[in-house]
């Protein structure tokens, strides 16, 4: 069910779709374009800096960071492992969660990569007033509900028919 928008407002949200999907696509571009260099894939290349980032994530909480599936992060892992870049550690206090950490070749690997499409991100937003950062993150935070929402309708809905 696709809500018909009045005229003056059709521009305005075409045109911030547009953006939204240079911004994802242009993202994608950067982190292919970076990897290759290095001999990583994108997702690699993002799990390498999420892990020089926060140190140790589990497997669920990187799958969390981006946005894919625990059986494709586990593939990613499985590869990273076996080249030696990243190391699986049994956690201490719960022997169920598996933390994801970097290697010494990973983390120099890491390292070595300095610009990445999230820094070229990050500074453009240091552009921004804190006002703006503000008003951005609030918007951005009502439409990813409202994409939340309308995912979990459809998921619904399909297996419904089903």
């Amino acid at each position: 069910m696709t809500a018909t928008l009045p005229p003056p407002e059709r521009p305005e949200i075409d045109a911030i779709v547009e953006m939204i999907i240079y911004l994802y696509t242009e993202s994608r571009r950067l982190t292919k374009g970076m990897a290759s260099g290095f001999g990583l894939t994108g997702p690699q290349l993002t799990i390498l800096k999420l892990l020089e980032s926060f140190q140790d994530l589990s497997l669920s909480t990187l799958s969390e960071r981006i946005r894919a599936q625990n059986s494709t992060v586990t593939g990613i892992v499985d590869r990273m492992e076996r080249e030696g870049l990243v190391r699986r550690e049994r956690s201490k206090a719960d022997r169920r969660v598996v933390h994801i950490r970097l290697s010494e070749k990973g983390a120099r690997l890491a390292r070595e990569i300095q610009v990445e499409p999230m820094e070229i991100f990050r500074s453009a937003l240091l552009s921004l007033s804190p006002t703006d950062l503000r008003d951005l993150l609030r918007i951005l935070t009502k439409l990813q509900k409202q994409v939340v929402s309308r995912v979990g309708q459809n998921r619904t809905e399909e297996e419904r028919r089903r």
